[in-house]
Formats: structure tokens, sequence, C-alpha cells
């Protein structure tokens, strides 16, 4: 568990485009997250390859063009200094999504999101783009 939270907190961190990181072991800010509520709901969005979720209500919903109605499994949410992430098992394999603010581009649209998201399954880690209903992705809504 404690390797868990441990790599997490260090997703999380990396996952900081902005300049107001906190530094590991660095107590003056001891605050959750706060910026994505707890019932707020996440859609995640990924390129190369291309993949898709949302997150709600404690379960995450991981979509691939090869299984456009997806897996839904239990997440756990755990509030870190600089986002938010959701852990469970997938098929026997640990899955993790770490959800951080910052300015993100799929790449392949004029869309800007207000969140990075680093996915990992296994051993393969994705990274993509997310945004909430409160804070949503700015440019065309059909790209």
């Amino acid at each position: 568990m404690k390797q868990t939270i441990a790599m997490l907190a260090l997703m999380l961190t990396a996952c900081n485009s902005g300049s107001n990181v906190t530094a590991p072991g660095d107590s003056s800010d001891t605050h959750p997250y706060a910026g994505i509520g707890a019932d707020e709901a996440i859609r995640l969005t990924g390129t190369e390859p291309f993949w898709g979720g949302e997150v709600s209500g404690g379960t995450l919903t991981y979509t691939t063009p090869d299984n456009p109605d997806g897996w839904t499994i239990r997440v756990d949410r755990f509030a870190g200094r600089n986002g938010v992430s959701f852990s469970g098992d997938m098929e026997g394999q640990s899955l993790t999504a770490a959800v951080s603010p910052g300015q993100c581009s799929d790449g392949m649209s004029d869309r800007t999101y207000p969140f990075n998201v680093t996915l990992k399954i296994g051993g393969e880690t994705r990274n993509g783009c997310a945004w909430t209903e409160a804070q949503p992705y700015s440019g065309p809504a059909a790209p």
C-alpha cells in the first residue's frame, strides 16, 4: 500500500506542468487537491493508441476502439497535493489513472483540455487529457 501511495504521489507530481510544484517531503502544503470534487465525473481521452474513459461514482470505464463499450471496474479515489488518482484491478492487472491540472492537447484536434492524465495498466503507461463538466475542454465540439 505504501508503494502504491508513493507511486501515485510521484505520478501526480510528474504530471504537473505548472510552476507551483511542491517538492516531495515539503510539508508546507498538506491539503489534498480540491480542484475536482469527489462527486464530479471525469472524462478521459488519449491517442497512440486510442483510448478513453470516464470516472464516476466509484467506477472507471475504460474504452478502446476494439471495445467501445469498455471495461467497468471499481476504483478507489486518492486526492494528493496536485491532483487525484483512481486505482483498481482490470482483468487481473492493476490500473491507476492519475489526473493533474495543466493544459493538455490530444495532438489530433484543436481542443485544449484542463487536465493531464497518466494511465497505467499493468506494466503499460498511457498519457492523455481529461475534463469535467465544471472544467470543460475548449475548442470544437466535433473536431
